[in-house]
This record gives C-alpha cells, structure tokens and sequence, in this order.
C-alpha cells in the first residue's frame, strides 16, 4: 500500500490549502493509500473544534472528517504549543478528536515512509 504525506504550514482561511488538502487526501484514501498530514507553523490552527466561518467551509470540521476516514493528522508540539494548544497526553483539548500532537521527529519518520509527499506552502 502507498503512503503518501501532505504538510500543510498555513492557517485556516489563508489560503485554500486546508481545503486542497482534504480533497488530495480523500482521493488518495478512496485509492487504499495510507495518508498522513503533518500541521506545521500556523497549520496547527486548523484543526481547532468550534470554528464558525462566516464564507468559507469549516476546517475544523474538514478535518474532524478525515480522520474519521482513517485519515493521520499530527501537528508539531512546539509550534501547537507556542499557539496555546498545550498537549496533554499527546492531543490539545481544543482540537477535534482524533488529531495528535506528537514530534517533529515525526514529520521525518513520515517522510522516510512515504512514497509521496505533497507540501502546500507559500
């Protein structure tokens, strides 16, 4: 089975990275391939529960989705933390369920798996 890994670096409603990132990795789900996405900076922010976007989809909810779908969402602790999603045994109270907050060790380990990664930055 492929793996492929998505980093994202922006916030939501930045850009439309968020939502490019969803679509990539649902197609790539719906093709049985594994898939992680690796929040680094300010991509920490999407996975906030609670968001209420007045024009644009949620992202919050995006992602609450994808992982339902089996989906690997990780952010990066320093950069969650540093943004006052404080990890408490590995997740932040404030995202939705199912996203991890763990290493950037884990962003190499995502690499050195993956058959393809995919970043969306500016």
């Amino acid at each position: 089975m492929a793996t492929l890994t998505i980093i994202l670096t922006e916030g939501p409603y930045i850009s439309q990275h968020a939502e490019m990132a969803g679509k990539i990795a649902r197609e790539a789900r719906a093709k049985s391939h594994r898939v992680n996405i690796f929040l680094y900076l300010d991509a920490v922010h999407i996975p906030k529960a609670g968001q209420n976007p007045a024009f644009f989809a949620n992202a919050g909810e995006l992602f609450a989705d994808l992982v339902r779908l089996g989906i690997n969402v990780e952010a990066c602790p320093r950069c969650a933390t540093a943004r006052g999603y404080a990890p408490a045994g590995g997740k932040s109270e404030d995202y939705v369920n199912g996203v991890k907050i763990t290493s950037l060790y884990r962003l190499a380990e995502m690499l050195e798996e993956s058959d393809r990664v995919v970043s969306l930055a500016r």
